[in-house]
């Protein structure tokens, strides 16, 4: 396959894509708009990219495994853990593969114990496959519901990831100490989720939705008291969000990708364009080089399922490219 025959190139250029500096004729030719792959009842919630794996990698809120996915749409499990029991958000950092783990009540290991009530941080060696460490969050604040959902890491190497169904913002350490970095009213709901999506600005601060209403809030990494909501735009049911040359991608709707843009350090946003062809109960992007994909994951099916895992059947699934729509006045 042509595929192969470019192989090293792929890699080489996965290196140059790192530092944003992609080659655009080969970038086209290789990574399809559409990559449209089979797994049975695999219900991803997260992807990342891995330049080293030259693969997709996708979480399973069913199934709680890890599977790669090539640019020719070749599903392959890569790695099942006991104590994962939903993927939902993941991240690579360096070697180490970062997963959010959750349950939502329709996974094969769910239970009565764990449904509605975990927050954890797996973390695995991409070499290996093995697990190096895993860190319980859900004990940081007992006897209230919880859901891990997403997470993202400041220049040392510090992960923060958000819960769903309670208020606050987990901070894990480089060497896995765990402790609630932000317990907000402002991040509380009556319904549904709450804090999905969150990345860090270079600036020193997280951006983070709040999926019910919305909204987009500025979080400092120095002082997380100062939490201010980014005014002058709404993404109704926020999902992922993806921050890349200054502009933020969302999610949201489960049907589109929302492209924003700040120009006074995100206190206002303002809605650049908005992609809406081709995503079907999408969840969350990566940047790929200077390219944003987007998972279908069928999110929705998952939510009509509480209570009835079984009816979780799909196995059809995508994975699709960005495209700049026609920019909003």
């Amino acid at each position: 396959m042509f595929r192969y025959l470019l192989r090293l190139p792929v890699l080489f250029l996965a290196g140059m894509w790192a530092c944003n500096t992609p080659d655009s004729e080969f970038d086209a030719a290789v990574f399809p708009e559409r990559i449209a792959f089979q797994a049975d009842r695999l219900y991803p919630e997260g992807i990342t990219y891995s330049p080293a794996l030259d693969r997709f990698l996708v979480s399973s809120i069913t199934q709680g495994k890890i599977g790669t996915v090539d640019l020719n749409g070749r599903y392959a499990d890569f790695l099942t853990d006991t104590g994962l029991i939903s993927g939902i958000g993941l991240k690579i950092r360096g070697n180490l593969l970062y997963v959010c783990n959750a349950d939502q009540g329709v996974s094969t290991k769910s239970t009565v114990q764990t449904t509605l009530r975990t927050a954890g941080l797996l973390v695995f060696n991409l070499t290996t496959r093995a697990r190096v460490q895993a860190v319980r969050l859900d004990s940081l604040l007992p006897g209230v519901p919880h859901f891990a959902n997403d997470l993202a890491f400041d220049p040392q190497g510090n992960a923060y990831i958000t819960d769903s169904f309670a208020p606050v913002i987990y901070r894990v350490t480089p060497d896995y100490k765990p402790a609630i970095f932000i317990n907000s009213p402002l991040f509380a709901g009556a319904q549904g989720f709450n804090l999905n999506g969150i990345v860090y600005h270079p600036g020193g601060y997280l951006i983070v939705v709040k999926s019910n209403e919305g909204k987009l809030f500025k979080v400092s990494v120095a002082n997380p008291n100062i939490i201010t909501e980014i005014t002058g735009v709404t993404v109704a049911g926020g999902d992922g969000l993806t921050l890349l040359d200054n502009d933020l991608y969302v999610v949201n709707e489960r049907r589109k990708v929302s492209r924003l843009r700040s120009t006074d350090d995100w206190k206002t946003a303002t809605l650049v364009s908005a992609d809406t062809t081709g995503y079907e109960q999408a969840t969350t992007s990566v940047a790929v080089g200077s390219r944003i994909y987007t998972l279908n994951a069928r999110i929705g099916e998952v939510s009509a399922a509480a209570g009835n895992p079984a009816q979780l059947q799909a196995r059809d699934y995508s994975i699709q490219q960005f495209r700049p729509a026609v920019p909003i006045p």
